[in-house]
C-alpha cells in the first residue's frame, strides 16, 4: 500500500508557487518539495497531484492500492467526479486520468489541513525556493 500526501503553497493568486509531497509505504518515507511556475493555488494543488503520481510511477510504487491525501476540496472533488467545468483544470484532469490508469486502485481522500502538516511544510519550502529564484 502506498500513501501519498500532497499540498501546494502560493504567494499571491496567481503567484510564485511550491509543492510538497510525502510518499509513504511499509519501507519508504520520502519527503519532496519543488518550486513550480507561477499559478493559482488551485492549479498548484492539481500540479502537486500530477507530480506526485508521476514520481510514484517513476519509482515503481504504482503496483498496489494507493491512497492520495489532499487538503484541497477542489482537487478531491474533480478527481472523484472525473469532471470539471473550469477550463484551467481540464488539462490537469486529462493528465491525472492518464496517470491514474497506471495504478491498480487509487483512492482520493480529502483531509483537513491539520492532518496534512507535513506536506504543507514541504510546500512552503518549495515556495521559498521559488521566491528565492525570482529575487
Amino acid at each position: 500500500m502506498l500513501k501519498i500526501y500532497i499540498d501546494a503553497a502560493t504567494k499571491g493568486n496567481p503567484g510564485p508557487s511550491g509543492i510538497g509531497i510525502i510518499l509513504l509505504t511499509e519501507t519508504i518515507y520520502e519527503q519532496l518539495h519543488f518550486p513550480i511556475p507561477e499559478m493559482s493555488n488551485h492549479e498548484a494543488e492539481f500540479f502537486a497531484a500530477v507530480k506526485a503520481l508521476e514520481i510514484a510511477i517513476e519509482k515503481g510504487l504504482n503496483t498496489s492500492t494507493t491512497f492520495l491525501y489532499t487538503d484541497s476540496k477542489v482537487v478531491s472533488k474533480v478527481i472523484d467526479s472525473n469532471h470539471t467545468k473550469n477550463p484551467l483544470f481540464q488539462p490537469y484532469l486529462i493528465k491525472l486520468n492518464e496517470l491514474l490508469a497506471k495504478f491498480p486502485l487509487v483512492m482520493i481522500q480529502w483531509i483537513p489541513e491539520s492532518k496534512n502538516k507535513g506536506a504543507h511544510q514541504l510546500a512552503r519550502q518549495g515556495l521559498h525556493k521559488s521566491l528565492k529564484s525570482i529575487s
